[in-house]
């Protein structure tokens, strides 16, 4: 699968303990130790080269923050697990709508009408299930990578 192609994709994401971020205009917010799955969409011309940058990011090869995200994945406690990608499809809201447990509203969602964009579960197979879950009634390729 091309990462030009793009789509939709949900980052699977460990936080080691518990921390304090500041998210950007959510301003200081306080995550618990656990799983969090981040909705983001991929369809602008570098596609699922998206998902590359956020790899840099929470590996600390990037500093530059644009999106909520990149707050998490660029704080020390947190790791990028794996990553759910469907390809071809504009299913951001979707799967947001599908999956359960929101961690924090208004995260990753300023640019549409959803709670939120980011999601938390109490292990890595809940999570990964109910990613796979909300990803598979999309009309795309479906794909899980580490």
């Amino acid at each position: 699968m091309s990462d030009q192609a793009g789509g939709t994709y949900t980052l699977c994401i460990e936080l080691t303990e518990p921390v304090e971020v500041e998210v950007g205009a959510l301003g200081r917010q306080g995550f618990e130790a656990g799983w969090y799955g981040y909705v983001g969409s991929a369809l602008g011309s570098g596609g699922f080269s998206r998902i590359e940058r956020h790899r840099e990011l929470a590996d600390g090869r990037r500093e530059t923050r644009h999106w909520h995200i990149d707050y998490l994945l660029g704080h020390e406690r947190s790791r990028l697990d794996s990553v759910v990608r469907t390809s071809g499809v504009d299913g951001e809201c979707a799967v947001a709508a599908a999956l359960e447990r929101p961690a924090m509203a208004g995260f990753g969602c300023s640019d549409c009408d959803c709670q939120t964009h980011l999601f938390v579960a109490p292990s890595r197979a809940e999570l990964l299930d109910a990613v796979e879950n909300a990803h598979g009634p999309l009309d795309g390729e479906t794909q899980v990578s580490q």
